[in-house]
């Protein structure tokens, strides 16, 4: 969302879940801004916001992952936010062939580096054994309780910036409807989407409620149905929203033997593949407007991952 207002609510959410978190966020997206303005990054790609939020992610999956507490995960994460902007730069330019979003692809490379590298580093990693552990065969209740469903709702937008609080999730629509009602909105059916397909896939009702499962179906939602498509793309977007819900837990079975997490990548990965099938759909994308499915197309404020 290019809205400097609803990027300040968002600022407000991490620091009231956490004024640490808050901190690392913050500091992070002006590290990252600042560093591709030294670099010589267009100016309109700097006051979108285009090279601070891979940045501010990372920050705070450094913040996250390694003790928020600790003076070395606070000069890792800084040196970390200047190395996501060279990472930045790669991907606009790869996927430009494409007409392609960069989306969180740089923080997810980065924060996948970080995550498998720091256990062997003992300045860096502050527990005892790496995190590795074999995929097994979900266990658990799959009734969801009606606190859990409100909870889940929320913390389906708050798990975007790793935060467990589900007040956190209500500020983070406040600012998403403060720059659009209909951002709003697309995120709200998002959320429900992600819901509703863990649980009919029999999820378990705490992986559920604490928002693990669903916050990359409202990534995905937003992506799609205003972000790079029409907002009138509704139902094309809610498909990807439970296409990413499904490849969550497929991702995390994979890096799970490595010690890695699935971060944003369903989020990647199922906007860049319906993105790119949109064009071979010209119910969906309009014949003869000549826009390519990699551009918004309607008046909403333009993604601030969108590749220019």
């Amino acid at each position: 969302m290019d809205n400097a207002w609803a990027g300040a609510v968002f600022g407000v959410a991490l620091l009231t879940a956490d004024w640490r978190y808050g901190a690392y966020g913050l500091g992070g997206a002006a590290l990252g801004t600042a560093a591709a303005h030294l670099l010589g990054v267009t100016r309109d790609r700097l006051r979108a916001g285009l090279e601070g939020f891979n940045s501010c992610l990372t920050a705070l999956c450094c913040a996250v992952l390694l003790n928020a507490d600790r003076p070395g995960t606070a000069l890792f994460a800084a040196a970390a936010c200047l190395v996501v902007t060279v990472v930045t730069a790669a991907a606009v330019r790869l996927l430009r062939v494409w007409d392609l979003p960069t989306l969180t692809m740089p923080y997810c490379l980065l924060a996948g580096v970080v995550t498998l590298a720091a256990p062997t580093l003992r300045r860096i990693w502050p527990h005892g054994a790496r995190p590795a552990t074999l995929p097994r065969a979900a266990s658990g209740l799959t009734v969801l309780r009606p606190d859990d469903i409100g909870e889940a709702f929320f913390r389906n937008l708050s798990q975007i910036f790793f935060l467990d609080q589900w007040y956190a999730g209500v500020l983070l629509l406040a600012g998403l409807f403060l720059a659009s009602r209909v951002a709003g909105w697309v995120a709200c059916c998002g959320s429900a989407t992600g819901l509703l397909t863990a649980w009919a896939l029999g999820a378990p009702a705490p992986r559920i409620a604490d928002g693990t499962m669903g916050y990359n179906a409202v990534l995905v939602a937003l992506a799609l149905c205003g972000g790079f498509m029409a907002a009138t793309r509704v139902l094309y977007a809610m498909l990807g929203a439970a296409t990413a819900t499904a490849l969550t837990p497929a991702l995390a079975g994979l890096l799970a033997p490595s010690g890695g997490l699935p971060f944003t990548w369903p989020f990647v990965l199922t906007t860049l593949g319906f993105l790119l099938a949109a064009p071979s759909f010209p119910r969906l994308t309009g014949q003869g407007n000549g826009r390519g499915a990699g551009r918004p197309a309607d008046p909403l404020p333009r993604d601030p991952a969108a590749a220019r």
